[in-house]
């Protein structure tokens, strides 16, 4: 059975006009197509974005206080970690709670199951550093840590974690050196400057 488009009649509900007389209806199915899309254009232009990562960290470097620069480091982690799957971040949720309850092997096969899904998730590589970090293996951390910022060179929180982890071997030289880092691309990140102090007295013995 043949089906014929209907009209809405002039006190109906109808969103679109009735077709003018003399225009075909393959023709009017064109033109209300078009109208349909002017119509919903500026609703989706006007949608919400993703945030811009590189206008979040000119932000954080241009940051005011300590209190601004953390509240955009928490976009920015937020924004990292809204690049992992839900099933990504399972696994990584998993390893972080096995870390906590101090099995570190069970931890490090839940962020190399993450890794193996999404390789170049910055999180699962800080994950399976610090899993490494507690079974001994510093160097692998070390070098989890490198593939995050071969990644992003902007990670902050990487420098953070090779600070620290360089201060748990009493390399005080290279866990100042990694702060350093941490304070170019976040110069007021929440006692930044304070451990910077402390970290410079422990490797150089006085303040320079």
């Amino acid at each position: 059975m043949k089906r014929t488009l209907t009209q809405p009649s002039p006190g109906g509900r109808g969103l679109l006009p009735p077709l003018p007389p003399g225009v075909g209806r393959g023709e009017g199915l064109l033109r209300r197509t078009l109208l349909l899309l002017l119509i919903a254009t500026p609703a989706l232009a006007q949608s919400p974005s993703k945030p811009n990562l590189d206008a979040l960290f000119a932000a954080l470097k241009a940051a005011p206080s300590e209190e601004a620069a953390a509240a955009i480091e928490a976009q920015i982690k937020a924004y990292w970690a809204d690049q992992a799957t839900a099933a990504v971040k399972l696994l990584l949720t998993r390893g972080g709670r096995e870390l906590s309850e101090h099995a570190p092997n069970d931890a490090l096969d839940s962020f190399d199951a993450a890794l193996d899904l999404a390789p170049d998730l910055l999180e699962g590589w800080r994950g399976r550093a610090a899993a490494r970090r507690v079974l001994g293996d510093y160097v692998g951390a070390v070098k989890d840590i490198g593939e995050v910022l071969k990644r992003e060179p902007r990670s902050f929180v990487a420098f953070q974690d090779l600070s620290r982890l360089s201060e748990s071997r009493g390399d005080w030289k290279g866990a100042y050196a990694a702060w350093q880092k941490v304070l170019e691309i976040s110069p007021r990140t929440p006692g930044g400057q304070d451990r910077l102090r402390d970290l410079r007295r422990r490797a150089f013995g006085e303040e320079l």
